[in-house]
């Protein structure tokens, strides 16, 4: 029998390209596909509920998932590790598994792990992203959790340094870095992390083409792992080897 799975925000961009892959997936079959002004109660009976929604919806529907006892996939933005830890404690008691992926690209994740590994030997990180015009939330979740990836690295070496961070066009601080947030038509994703030193700098560049193509690989492999997750995991980097090691 299929595993049946509850898409929220599948008539969505994002919720249609995840739409497509479960459907192609064996053993799982999308049984119910819910607006983000859908009444949450549909969610009764599945098997593992895919959020694709809004950054406003997505709270309730985790909540949801998790008084129902089904697994949760997350893939809307705006969770930031802060948001996250406010429902880890309900997740562990309820003893179900929610699994947070900001950016279903490997090249992204790859990215921002690279990123991350070469922070520590740098002063100075920040960040620019740009998506469409029609995106409704910034900073990204990709960026959001590159900040906190980076920050994570630096345990040693303290905050980056980030001088005028006071004034409004330094962009918004995530774990001190800088983070600029582009929204213009023609784009469809795209992160810069500019790492700088004496007398040098470092770029790493991600630019994704074609949404559909780059996010099928992560999620084929997030789906799968989220149905049988216990706790809270945030980020491909779970299911992969990305090959760093420290």
């Amino acid at each position: 029998m299929s595993t049946q799975v509850a898409l929220v925000g599948g008539t969505g961009k994002l919720g249609s390209i995840i739409r497509a892959v479960i459907d192609e997936l064996e053993g799982f079959e999308v049984s119910r596909v819910l607006t983000s002004s859908s009444d949450l109660s549909e969610l009764d009976g599945a098997d593992l509920v895919v959020d694709a929604s809004t950054p406003q919806v997505s709270v309730e529907v985790v909540r949801a998932a998790v008084e129902h006892g089904i697994n949760v996939l997350v893939a809307t933005s705006g969770w930031s590790s802060e948001r996250i830890a406010l429902v880890r404690p309900l997740v562990e008691a309820a003893g179900t598994g929610a699994v947070f992926i900001p950016n279903f690209s490997l090249g992204s994740v790859l990215g921002s792990a690279l990123a991350a590994a070469a922070a520590p030997f740098f002063g100075s990180a920040e960040i620019i992203e740009a998506h469409r015009e029609t995106k409704i939330d910034s900073p990204s979740g990709t960026a959001v959790r590159t900040a906190e990836l980076i920050a994570a690295a630096r345990t040693d070496q303290g905050p980056v340094s980030a001088p005028h961070a006071d004034q409004r066009a330094r962009g918004q601080q995530v774990g001190s870095v800088p983070i600029h947030s582009l929204r213009r038509p023609g784009v469809v994703a795209k992160q810069e992390v500019i790492l700088s030193g004496p007398g040098e700098s470092l770029t790493f560049t991600h630019d994704t083409i074609d949404s559909a193509l780059a996010y099928a690989p992560g999620i084929r492999l997030a789906v799968p792992f989220a149905l049988k997750a216990t706790g809270v995991f945030v980020g491909l980097e779970h299911m992969i080897d990305i090959g760093i090691r420290s």
